[in-house]
């Protein structure tokens, strides 16, 4: 790859601020794939993160730096950052108010339809936020930009994006990636036309679309046909509109198998491994690890397990579940009801099967990574259950720190089910007593069977580390 500019631009950035307890910033550097793969990208030239100001504490380190950059004032390892600091009332209608209320809810369908989505006046007004909350990003990588920058815009949040570059600088090369599902025409319809042919054109700025999944992409073709008119070629996946020709592609982001089994091998994460093991003996365990989020299916996983205990009393006793929930998105109430349900249910089946000497769910909902890490190590099964997910990188990292092999009990409604479903055991994630009978399945499978198995998973699951998955996409754009 040539030493082309590279300016990325997403929601949340690489760093977030704190403010300790003297009253000074303090500053850490954020994980996960993107994260990873920009880092890597960063040594093959000049690269450049914008992104947003999402705390008090961020909005008072991107105000103390010249024009955002906050690498000028703080020591980010050479990573070049610009934060943009959004006024607040824009910042919450784009990203609470449009991104997570309601584009979120159509790509993933979980909207209950009989009373929501309502497109109303005050969404209207929403809608003109998130439209400058995308302009606040354009301008922000316009600043300084070279000639020929290639662009790399991540998610829903920036759908508007691609186009607003393109209109002012036809030399960008523009990349657009998708890390959620993409709703089919039949479902994206509910969407106003207006904001649905601004999404899809706004996209279409982009050179190169990408997707995290071959269903995901071709739904996003098929709308683009049917609400656009476009020209489109589903065995090539490009879309022809505007007197362009957009390129569509699957890059199914994978795990830092290097980087997950470095860190699983620290001693928090040993720390955690021992008190969880002090907590459920030496009972076969089902391990869960989410974030609080409608999408997952948290709740359907609870029912499954309980229905498990109930038709497979042999089980009582001998198998524990570890649920670990990160709270998510409380500021949207359908998230809050959700994890008071989740509560709710944890309670219930304790109350129903527990014992003295038996605790038969142990349930966490709090953010502690070393703790997922050391629950991946243990788990003889792992149950990921989504009702729709763009890839779901958890089915793929647990296998890879696994210390005996797990079996994975999966959805068929996430992406990962794609490259995974050979060696997973599939489920339905609507059929609670299909996947109580798969947790049976999985928890009975012979070890050389589950250990075969858990070892194919993880060669699918790291095929594509985050490094490779996004110079992928920029090498796409040619």
């Amino acid at each position: 790859m040539d030493k082309a500019q590279i300016l990325v631009a997403s929601n949340r950035g690489p760093v977030s601020y704190s403010v300790d307890d003297a009253g000074a910033l303090t500053h850490r550097r954020g994980g996960g794939g993107l994260v990873s793969g920009l880092s890597a990208a960063a040594e093959h030239g000049d690269t450049l993160w914008v992104c947003a100001a999402l705390s008090d504490a961020d909005r008072t380190a991107a105000a103390q730096a010249p024009e955002g950059r906050i690498d000028r004032t703080t020591d980010l390892g050479g990573l070049r950052v610009t934060m943009i600091d959004i006024p607040q009332d824009v910042f919450d209608n784009a990203y609470t108010g449009v991104a997570n209320s309601t584009l979120w809810f159509v790509q993933h369908m979980l909207y209950e339809t009989p009373s929501k989505p309502v497109f109303d006046a005050a969404f209207q007004r929403r809608w003109e936020d998130y439209r400058a909350y995308n302009a606040a990003f354009a301008e922000a990588l316009l600043t300084g930009s070279a000639e020929n920058a290639r662009v790399a815009v991540q998610d829903y949040h920036l759908a508007l994006l691609p186009r607003m570059l393109r209109g002012r600088r036809p030399d960008l090369r523009i990349a657009h990636f998708s890390h959620t599902p993409w709703a089919p025409p039949e479902y994206f319809r509910m969407l106003p036309s207006g904001v649905r042919r601004e999404l899809l054109e706004g996209m279409l700025g982009a050179d190169h679309l990408g997707f995290l999944s071959a269903r995901w992409a071709d739904a996003f073709l098929r709308c683009c046909a049917e609400f656009l008119r476009a020209d489109v070629d589903l065995a090539r996946r490009t879309v022809e509109y505007g007197g362009r020709i957009i390129g569509v592609g699957v890059h199914p982001l994978g795990a830092d198998a290097d980087g997950l089994r470095q860190r699983a091998a620290q001693p928090d994460v040993a720390e955690r491994a021992a008190a969880l093991r002090e907590r459920v003996g030496d009972r076969r365990l089902i391990v869960r690890v989410d974030r609080t989020e409608l999408s997952k299916n948290i709740v359907r996983g609870l029912e499954a397990y309980r229905e498990l205990l109930r038709t497979r009393p042999e089980w009582h006793g001998r198998v524990a579940h570890l649920a670990f929930a990160y709270p998510s998105r409380t500021d949207v109430p359908e998230y809050r009801e959700y994890t008071e349900e989740i509560r709710r249910l944890a309670k219930e089946i304790g109350d129903e099967f527990g014992t003295a000497d038996w605790t038969p769910l142990l349930l966490e909902v709090n953010d502690d990574f070393p703790r997922s890490l050391a629950a991946f190590t243990m788990a003889d099964v792992l149950l990921v259950n989504p009702v729709r997910d763009g890839m779901n990188l958890v089915a793929k990292e647990g296998p890879v720190v696994s210390r005996d092999g797990c079996a994975l009990v999966l959805s068929t409604e996430a992406g990962a089910a794609d490259e995974l479903s050979d060696d997973a055991l599939m489920v339905n994630p609507f059929d609670v007593g299909e996947t109580a009978e798969a947790l049976h399945t999985a928890l009975t499978l012979p070890e050389a069977e589950r250990s075969a198995r858990c070892d194919r998973l993880v060669e699918r699951a790291s095929a594509l580390p985050p490094e490779r998955w996004f110079t992928d996409q920029l090498r796409a754009l040619g």
